[in-house]
């Protein structure tokens, strides 16, 4: 079945397939019309979950984790502020070990206020253990949540998982979306795995860890981490038999096999990346493009051989990182650094805040690139 829908309203069908026990959630731009539809399925009976009404970002994720450490199916989403209030709990529902799923929709963090896109918000949660992916459109966003939930229930995993999209451009852009028909012979079965609490024998979840404790607990979740991308990609796998859709090696390549240099980015700006290459291509430049789908686990060995042998690497930052490179063009240089690779790596900060960035932004970011040192560079326009 084929729907024409906005991003936001992708994940909601997605959440809806998804069947979870629990949602919670508490509004704020340009995240809310997500949760509005969920409370419509519920209200219609199409979705049996009970709607956890809260006061805030951080009730809502604490919500979560008391339903998660019983077993239940939950989903959360977010956006900018709301993920920053939300985010001391963000790091309990990781160290819990709890499968939470929540959609990011990216908004500008401030000050100064501002409700359109920017990866900021996004990049906060790099380091706590859950599943990050990106999507760039509708049909991204509503594949790649159903496979989030594959990931963070997997027995192998638990872990929680992040969905993001950009803020407007996919958020409250219709696109068609395709249904996958009977999610279920996608998704794990509910119940599948082991919640640490049960209602009929009490406990106490998140007392005191001493050091060794503690470390241990760090040790676990990190080899967890590294069997995501082999259950992302089989999950994947299972998504492209039903679909023909396929996200398995986490990343897309465009044009790569013979590019000399290679555009790197995440979310809605790649349309545009892939426009510029294809003019580019029709000038004689040989250029490709690569997007990055799942982000965290980072596909380090997967990037490094698409740039080995490469002259030049561009990533496109959607977001400032005030003193450094950004966290995309970090990983990316530390995949060329394992691999032994020398390639130039050039970043522009781009589409800060919102601002559009044209076919033509993409030409001339290369253009500029080529005669530029590597290193970070703020985007002005042409």
């Amino acid at each position: 079945m084929k729907l024409l829908l906005t991003g936001n309203y992708a994940a909601a069908y997605a959440v809806r397939d998804a069947q979870p026990d629990v949602i919670s959630a508490y509004p704020i731009t340009p995240q809310t019309p997500i949760i509005e539809k969920l409370a419509e399925f519920i209200d219609s009976g199409e979705l049996k979950a009970k709607f956890v009404r809260v006061e805030s970002e951080h009730s809502a994720m604490a919500a979560l984790i008391g339903a998660a450490s019983v077993g239940a199916r939950t989903y959360t989403a977010t956006s900018s502020q709301g993920l920053l209030y939300m985010y001391e709990v963000v790091w309990w529902a990781a160290g819990a070990r709890l499968p939470i799923v929540m959609g990011l929709v990216t908004r500008a963090l401030g000050p100064p206020w501002n409700i359109w896109s920017d990866h900021a918000d996004f990049f906060t949660v790099r380091s706590s253990g859950w599943t990050m992916l990106f999507a760039s459109s509708a049909q991204e966003v509503y594949d790649l949540t159903l496979i989030a939930y594959c990931v963070a229930e997997h027995r192998d995993v638990l872990l929680p998982a992040l969905v993001a999209w950009d803020a407007f451009e996919v958020s409250h852009t219709y696109e068609p979306v395709e249904l996958v028909e009977d999610a279920t012979r996608l998704l794990p079965p509910k119940g599948a795995w082991a919640p640490p609490l049960a209602a009929e024998d009490p406990a106490s979840l998140g007392n005191l860890a001493y050091p060794e404790e503690y470390a241990e607990t760090r040790r676990l979740m990190v080899e967890a981490v590294r069997r995501v991308p082999l259950v992302f990609a089989e999950a994947a796998g299972r998504l492209r038999e039903l679909t023909g859709r396929d996200y398995s090696r986490g990343y897309e390549c465009y044009r790569c096999e013979d590019a000399e240099t290679v555009f790197i980015a995440m979310g809605s700006v790649y349309g545009e990346v892939r426009s510029a290459v294809d003019a580019l291509r029709a000038r004689g430049v040989p250029v490709g493009a690569l997007k990055v789908w799942l982000y965290r686990p980072f596909p380090y060995e997967g990037v490094a051989r698409v740039l080995d042998g490469k002259k030049m690497a561009i990533v496109l930052s959607r977001t400032t990182s005030l003193g450094a490179m950004g966290p995309l063009a970090t990983d990316v240089a530390t995949a060329l650094a394992l691999k032994g690779c020398s390639v130039k790596l050039v970043e522009f900060s781009a589409g800060v805040g919102g601002v559009d960035v044209t076919e033509d932004d993409v030409v001339a970011m290369y253009k500029a690139a080529l005669e530029r040192e590597g290193g970070t560079y703020f985007w002005r326009g042409r």
